[in-house]
């Protein structure tokens, strides 16, 4: 998987452990996507605007896996066709929570690709996403009053 940033893409032979881990990452994208759908109904328009952005960061990581999924020879998996809150979402707070646990569920799936893989530019890939994915996170913390901004281990459950 190639990231907007990195310039090479991983070996068209990714081990079965790292294809795994690859596809919870996409999994985890599609549900990122269908939560920033929700969260845009009910933030203000700043918000709505940075979630825009977030979810259209994710759209791009979600392509990118599923290209390289493809180029690989595994089947993508699909979206769901609704995901599970783990609370209501009813306001702004309650939407930028849901936005912190999507983006958490993405870097924790990131952080497993990263540790199921030898490929050099697969990890790296991993990382970018991790390291955005962190970025993310962060403002949806500060927005809803989370501390800290940043957890020390970004991606551990």
């Amino acid at each position: 998987m190639s990231s907007p940033e990195a310039s090479s893409a991983p070996s068209s032979t990714i081990d079965p452990v790292a294809a795994n881990a690859l596809q919870s990452a996409l999994a985890a994208e599609h549900a990122a996507l269908w939560c920033y759908s929700l969260i845009i109904a009910f933030v203000p328009a700043d918000q709505a605007k940075q979630a825009r952005e977030d979810e259209a960061a994710h759209r791009t990581l979600r392509g990118l896996v599923e290209q390289t999924l493809t180029d690989i020879g595994a089947k993508p998996v699909s979206a769901l066709p609704a995901y599970a809150t783990p609370q209501p979402v009813t306001d702004a707070r309650s939407a930028g929570n849901l936005a912190v646990v999507a983006e958490t569920d993405a870097l924790a799936a990131w952080r497993s690709v990263v540790e199921r893989t030898s490929d050099g530019p697969l990890r790296t890939a991993a990382l970018d996403a991790m390291t955005q994915g962190t970025l993310r996170c962060a403002r949806w913390r500060v927005a809803t009053g989370q501390t800290p901004a940043i957890p020390v281990f970004p991606g551990r459950s």
